[in-house]
């Protein structure tokens, strides 16, 4: 609001509703040995009955959280966008209750009005009508929800008369702008005091009557008046989105993206303003639609998947040019999607990473060359390519030895050759060199990672050593495996993705901490469950905890066989825990596991993966999609695999190949992932979906008493001609079921 005409005074400001910083990164799982004795003694006084250990975790007091950060920063923390800002008259303040003027017509009157001026196309009447009458759509309603002569049906406990609103809305379509912008300034001016009216104002055409495209211009004011408000405003929005249903939210949702679907591709362009006319459409839209995105982003758990939030439709606009704009323009108002990544798909950014990765290798290859040349020097085209050659019997050591001395070379194209093995790599032995490479890093007699059964998953070994070279050399091939296209079989917590993007882009100053994210006990609770419950156990108990547990912040930690102690704060161990500091402590215990004590594993492991994707790109990215990147999609459609699968030797038509499929499709699901894992070496799917897998179905001229084979660095699955469902469902299962170190060629 416009601060000279309507500063908000202290007692309006008590009344915004908390800003909870809660993270939505669901975390970790894993007894840790140190607490065992912990867990022992809430046990026991479970078992004891003496205190309750049932209370409910009581979320901060909102007097910790009065800092209203932005709605949807840019991700560049660069000047936010400005959508035509209202002037100051248009914003005025909100009272308690609306004040009803004289009517000095019926709601049937005015109806008629509106019918009259339809066919008559003289909206004088209705016009003045609007003028004169009231300042807002609050108090249009409240004129008329109770006329006699029109009985219509209010909701519960809203006070807005659904049906006056389509009458309203539906007398916007035929008035003229000035009438309309009158208007619709009132809606805007009464939100703050009647939201579910602003509610029905934005999805009223759900209604089928207002689907057609000739509402979008009054659609468009509305939202263009709502992304100008104010950002105190902006935030008691968010608030109320966030207490709507479900269905109700994504209705919404959705009703917004078709609005910039239809923008951007109109099915007929006559029936649409032109788009140098109403350029601000499409950013006034995506604002709201960043409202709607971070009240999801607060809720715990969110309303809706973020992936609900994309807009496919995007996939298929010149994503690299607004990526290249949003790179030139960062500072200025000039809008771009990419200030927004929220509304891309996973598929629009890999596609820009793959992209500016190429021109990287394209800068780097043209680079050597022109080197070459003006030295005149001959030209060595294995030169365009990361060449690394390894020994398979020293697979880790040569690895490592070859990216250290290529650092350079890093973002040309990867090319693997195995000393003493003839052959080109077409893209199977860089694979394979992934297979193995990270089937030795992560076994457990390695040491460098602990597999937790419980969370089934890899979490960073604690121990301590002189040279952390080899956890860059991870960082560095989850880099190279994103930058070339390869899905790893990699099963880290999500956690580890927060921690790879704090912060997205690699600091100048390399003093400057890395990979130190504010993760908190959801995050504990993916890699150390057992731990994770004691700890909120702790936060909720009802006794005196300095007594009962006789705790301090000194925490103890297994390393090599040796157990050692670690003080949470300076003189912790002197400090008891106690009910008032008892979260300070949870929060500090969870700060040392997942980013102290590992802090320059880490590092390492941070700096590795960023040697290879140092991009701007990665700061469009949501952990949650860093890990879709290099592991894939959890997500399995058969049906979709079917349709695209290469045969050779067979065709679909083949009675084994029907067989096959009459086996594979009706697979429980923990099957369908092993056949994956099998016939891929990874259980997911590429981001671009099964099409991309190039998953191949050939036949093998051997025996069916053979069990089925696979070569995982051509996700090549070959059979032999099996007779009978029978047997091949028989065969396939043990096949797959006993794959580990089976059939990797």
């Amino acid at each position: 609001m416009s601060e000279n005409n309507c500063p908000f005074e202290e007692r309006d400001r008590d009344r915004l509703p908390p800003i909870l910083n809660h993270s939505l990164d669901r975390g970790p799982k894993f007894p840790f040995p140190s607490y065992g004795s912990f867990i022992s003694t809430l046990n026991h006084k479970r078992e004891s009955g003496s205190h309750s250990l049932s209370s409910p975790f009581l979320l901060p007091a909102v007097k910790q959280v009065r800092e209203l950060p932005p709605i949807c920063p840019d991700v560049r923390q660069k000047h936010r966008i400005s959508i035509d800002v209202l002037p100051p008259e248009v914003k005025a303040r909100f009272f308690s209750e609306p004040i009803i003027p004289i009517r000095t017509k019926t709601a049937k009157e005015f109806q008629e009005d509106v019918e009259r001026a339809t066919i008559s196309g003289d909206w004088k009447q209705v016009h003045d009508f609007y003028l004169t009458t009231f300042d807002s759509f609050l108090e249009l309603n409240g004129a008329f929800k109770k006329e006699a002569n029109a009985p219509f049906n209010t909701t519960e406990d809203s006070g807005i008369n659904i049906k006056f609103v389509n009458i309203v809305y539906d007398a916007l379509l035929h008035t003229p702008a000035d009438t309309q912008k009158s208007v619709l300034k009132g809606i805007i001016n009464s939100l703050l005091r009647e939201w579910k009216g602003l509610l029905k104002c934005l999805s009223v055409s759900q209604n089928p009557q207002y689907t057609s495209p000739a509402t979008y211009v009054i659609y468009a004011h509305l939202l263009r008046q709502i992304a100008a408000l104010a950002e105190t405003d902006h935030h008691f929005l968010m608030h109320w989105f966030k207490k709507l249903p479900q269905k109700r939210f994504k209705q919404l949702v959705e009703r917004l993206q078709l609005f910039i679907t239809t923008r951007l591709f109109p099915a007929k362009p006559e029936e649409l303003p032109p788009m140098a006319k109403c350029s601000w459409w499409i950013p006034s839209a995506t604002k709201v639609l960043s409202l709607l995105n971070a009240a999801n982003t607060i809720s715990s758990p969110p309303i809706i998947p973020f992936t609900d939030l994309y807009n496919l439709t995007l996939d298929h606009i010149d994503f690299m040019e607004d990526y290249h704009t949003w790179q030139a323009h960062g500072n200025s108002n000039r809008f771009t999607f990419c200030q927004f990544p929220f509304i891309l798909s996973t598929v629009v950014k890999k596609a820009i990473i793959q992209r500016d990765s190429e021109q990287q290798m394209i800068s780097m290859a043209r680079q050597t060359l022109v080197d070459k040349v003006s030295r005149r020097q001959r030209v060595d085209m294995s030169l365009l390519f990361l060449n690394i050659k390894v020994r398979r019997l020293q697979l880790v050591s040569d690895s490592l030895d070859e990216l250290s001395r290529k650092r350079a070379d890093l973002k040309k194209k990867l090319k693997v050759t195995f000393v003493g093995e003839a052959g080109l790599d077409m893209g199977g032995l860089t694979k394979e060199w992934f297979l193995l490479l990270i089937r030795q890093i992560f076994h457990t007699d390695y040491g460098m990672f602990t597999y937790v059964k419980e969370s089934q998953c890899h979490w960073f070994s604690s121990w301590k050593c002189d040279n952390y070279s080899e956890f860059r050399l991870v960082g560095a091939l989850m880099g190279l495996a994103v930058y070339n296209s390869i899905t790893l079989d990699i099963r880290f917590p999500p956690c580890v993705y927060k921690k790879l993007l704090t912060p997205p882009i690699v600091p100048c100053d390399l003093d400057t901490t890395v990979g130190m994210a504010t993760l908190t006990l959801d995050d504990l609770q993916q890699i150390m469950p057992d731990l994770a419950h004691g700890l909120g156990e702790l936060l909720s108990y009802e006794g005196n905890v300095e007594e009962d547990f006789y705790t301090t912040f000194q925490v103890f930690q297994e390393e090599l066989g040796v157990i050692k102690s670690y003080n949470l704060k300076p003189g912790g161990d002197k400090i008891p825990v106690t009910n008032l500091n008892r979260k300070e402590y949870v929060q500090l215990y969870i700060d040392f596991l997942l980013n102290k004590s590992i802090y320059r594993q880490f590092a390492a492991f941070y700096h590795g993966f960023h040697s290879v994707c140092a991009s701007n790109a990665l700061m469009l990215l949501r952990p949650e999609e860093v890990e879709i990147l290099v592991c894939g999609s959890p997500n399995l459609d058969m049906g979709s695999l079917q349709r695209v699968v290469q045969y050779e030797g067979y065709s679909k038509t083949d009675p084994t190949i029907r067989a096959f499929w009459d086996v594979v499709l009706p697979f429980p699901l923990e099957l369908q992932k092993k056949l994956l894992h099998f016939t891929t070496g990874s259980d997911r799917v590429p981001v671009g979906g099964m099409a991309d897998l190039n998953f191949k179905i050939s036949k093998i001229d051997v025996s069916t008493d053979w069990l089925p084979v696979s070569h995982t660095c051509f996700n090549q699955i070959c059979l032999p001609p099996y007779k009978s469902k029978k047997e091949l469902r028989q065969k396939l299962t043990i096949a797959i079921s006993n794959a580990e170190g089976f059939g990797l060629e």
